[in-house]
């Protein structure tokens, strides 16, 4: 699981995913007019503006989640890349080294069981 990242950047990444669809449905909707392809044009166009529309405004609800579920997070620092990250869960992946981390140790693995095995986490940063 090579890209796998922490789950704030998951969520940021389907928002931003659901930004750039809506804008190219609104794109190919313009075509219907600008090719001026008459009534049938003008219905295409409204039909995939509104789509659009729904779209964008799916990513910002996606993009306002994320940002709440951030405020919440627990800040703390990474044991392998020794970087403040955040937290969201028992489990979450660090937002630059992408090392699994946990606060609780039973999630952690043996040594040598998994290739990935998570980092146990007690110092949280306080702010």
């Amino acid at each position: 699981m090579i890209l796998r990242s922490s789950k704030v950047n998951e969520f940021r990444l389907w928002g931003l995913l659901l930004t750039m669809f809506g804008l190219v449905l609104m794109i190919v909707g313009c075509a219907g007019i600008v090719f001026n392809w008459g009534v049938a044009g003008r219905i295409i166009a409204a039909i995939f503006l509104v789509l659009g529309l729904i779209s964008i405004l799916g990513s910002m609800a996606i993009y306002f989640w994320a940002g709440m579920m951030s405020t919440s997070a627990v800040v703390i620092e990474c044991p392998e890349c020794n970087r403040i990250t955040k937290m969201i869960g028992k489990t979450d992946r660090c937002m630059f080294c992408r090392t699994i981390l946990s606060f609780d140790p039973q999630h952690a693995s043996a040594e040598g069981e998994a290739t990935e095995q998570p980092a146990v986490v007690n110092n949280p940063v306080k702010e």
